[in-house]
C-alpha cells in the first residue's frame, strides 16, 4: 500500500491524483442530488453559434455532444490510470531526478493522448443515446411524454430524468419544475413544455390514475 501511495502522489501521477479526488467528490454530490451533470456546461453563443470556455475547448478536440463533466471525468480518470501504469512500468520511483523529469514528461504526454483517444470513442458511443441536434430532430418531440426522475430531486433549479423516445432509446435529459413543485428520484413526471432558452424540459408530477390508457387496463 505504501508503494501505491508513493506512486499515486509522486510525479507525474500526482498531477492527476488530486484532480481525481475532485472528480470523486463531484460525483458523490451528483448522486446525492446536490449538483447536476451539466454544472460546467455553457450556452451556445447566439451570435457566433459557438460555445465558450471548457465546452468550446472540448468541442474543438472532438469531445462535444456529451456533458462537460462526463468528458472531464473520463479524461482525468484515464490519464491518472495511464500515468500510474507508466510510472510503474518505467520504475520512475527509482529514477534519478533528471531521468524522472524527462521520462515523467513522456509519460504525461502519452497518458493524455491515450485518455483522449479512449474518451473520443466513448463520447461517440454516448452521442447515440443522447438527444441530438441533427437536422430534423425536435426537442418538442418529448413534450407530452412521461419521464422518470433520476436525480435525488427535481425542482425549479435542478433535475435530470430518463425519458424514452418513440424508437425505444432512453436518454437522460435536464428537467425543471414550476410553481414550487418538487419531485424525488424514481417519481414519474409529465413533460409539458420545452424551454429553448435554458435547454431544459418542464415537468410536473404525473398521476397514472389520470392516464386514459391506464383506465382501460
Amino acid at each position: 500500500m505504501g508503494e501505491f501511495i508513493s506512486t499515486a502522489f509522486g510525479f507525474p501521477t500526482a498531477l492527476f491524483s488530486f484532480m481525481l479526488l475532485v472528480v470523486f467528490a463531484y460525483w458523490i454530490f451528483v448522486v446525492l442530488g446536490a449538483v447536476g451533470m451539466d454544472a460546467l456546461d455553457v450556452d451556445v453563443d447566439a451570435d457566433t453559434g459557438t460555445a465558450g470556455g471548457l465546452s468550446g475547448l472540448l468541442s474543438a478536440t472532438g469531445l462535444s455532444g456529451v456533458p462537460v463533466t462526463v468528458v472531464l471525468s473520463l479524461l482525468i480518470t484515464l490519464s491518472w490510470f495511464a500515468t500510474l501504469v507508466g510510472t510503474v512500468l518505467l520504475d520512475l520511483n527509482e529514477a534519478s531526478t533528471p531521468a524522472l523529469i524527462a521520462l515523467g514528461l513522456v509519460v504525461l504526454v502519452a497518458a493524455v493522448l491515450f485518455a483522449w483517444l479512449v474518451t473520443s470513442g466513448v463520447v461517440m458511443g454516448l452521442r447515440r443515446f443522447l438527444p441530438g441536434d441533427e437536422p430534423g430532430a425536435a426537442h418538442t418531440d418529448f413534450v407530452g411524454s412521461t419521464c422518470v426522475i433520476r436525480t435525488g430531486r427535481a425542482d425549479e433549479a435542478f433535475g435530470q430524468a430518463e425519458i424514452t423516445a418513440a424508437n425505444g432509446t432512453a436518454s437522460i435529459v435536464q428537467v425543471r419544475t414550476i410553481g414550487g413543485e418538487t419531485l424525488s428520484s424514481g417519481d414519474t413526471a409529465l413533460v409539458f413544455d420545452y424551454d429553448a432558452d435554458s435547454g431544459v424540459y418542464l415537468v410536473t408530477p404525473f398521476d397514472r390514475s389520470l392516464d386514459p390508457g391506464s383506465a382501460s387496463a
